[in-house]
């Protein structure tokens, strides 16, 4: 009986040590499933880390080349340094004005309003020719696109051969500074509407696709060089004009300058209209102004009337 009883206590202890052996081998095994699935889990998280880095810099590359990227196509005729002037009226003219300007900068739009008259009858003479210069200063300042899309329907504009009147329509026709209307090319293309012949197949895909964009963040990249303080930049014959507290311009003033030096006989005086008596030529611009940032890119904008500031000039 003591025999028996001690077989079955072998048999009891062999059990017991081959199922303790098997639980063991199924807790190993528990073990082994969990450390492979974290690891795993590990390296999705690391691959889904690297995707998302990857299309981040995707992503601001893509941002980026909206305004930059791509080859640098400059509208057909576009003069100066670099191609980076588009210019109207006669080549031959003895004066010129080098305007920098941003069709969304409301300060533009005043200066556009009080000398555009004065301009064109001085191109119309063959004694003015405007070198035109777009700029991205408003976009910005208040964020949207309109500066740069509106600067490339005018380069495209050019291209058809009607930047001139088309120019003239986007500044007629500015919404106000914080509205990005030019940034929707259905707007830009509408006002296209207003210029007889312009609206084409063609001007379309170059609104569209942004032919000339790369071109535009490149005037604006050498109007950032040049360190100008704002927009409206205005130079005649190199010389900044609109600023001169000392002389403030008006279009009369503008006048007289282009014609002295076409060598036009000045009028005598009681032909001449007398700068700030409320006439056409007379009168000065009085808009809001935004300028540049400290590092000469954009940077905020500022309201100050002609009747509050120190030269009466606009700036943005």
């Amino acid at each position: 009986m003591s025999e028996k009883n001690d077989g079955a206590n072998r048999d009891a202890t062999k059990r017991s040590a081959r199922e303790r052996l098997q639980a063991e081998r199924e807790r190993q095994k528990t073990r082994d499933k969990r450390r492979r699935t974290l690891i795993v889990a590990s390296a999705v998280v690391g691959v889904l880390a690297l995707a998302t880095v990857v299309g981040v810099i995707a992503a601001n590359t893509g941002k980026d080349s909206s305004a930059k990227g791509g080859p640098v196509v400059a509208p057909s005729g576009a003069t100066g340094k670099d191609a980076l002037a588009i210019q109207t009226g006669k080549p031959e003219a003895k004066s010129t004005l080098t305007v920098w300007e941003d069709v969304r900068c409301p300060a533009c739009k005043a200066f556009e309003d009080n000398y555009r008259e004065t301009v064109h009858e001085l191109e119309a003479k063959g004694l003015l020719k405007v070198d035109y210069h777009l700029v991205t200063l408003i976009d910005g300042n208040m964020g949207g696109s309109g500066s740069l899309k509106g600067a490339n329907a005018a380069a495209c504009a050019q291209d058809a051969g009607k930047f001139s009147e088309y120019h003239d329509v986007l500044f007629q026709n500015q919404p106000q500074e914080v509205d990005d209307a030019y940034g929707k090319n259905a707007k830009l293309l509408e006002l296209a509407g207003k210029v007889e012949g312009l609206d084409t197949p063609e001007f379309r895909a170059c609104v569209e696709d942004g032919t000339h964009n790369s071109w535009v963040g490149k005037s604006h990249e050498a109007f950032r060089a040049g360190n100008f303080r704002g927009t409206p930049t205005v130079l005649l014959n190199g010389k900044d004009i609109f600023s001169d507290q000392a002389n403030q311009l008006t279009p009369q003033k503008l006048k007289e300058q282009v014609e002295a030096a076409g060598g036009v006989a000045k009028p005598s005086p009681s032909a001449s209209a007398t700068p700030g008596s409320g006439g056409k030529n007379g009168t000065k611009a009085s808009p809001s102004a935004s300028r540049t940032g400290s590092g000469g890119s954009s940077g905020t904008t500022s309201n100050r009337s002609s009747a509050g500031s120190s030269n009466g000039t606009p700036q943005d």
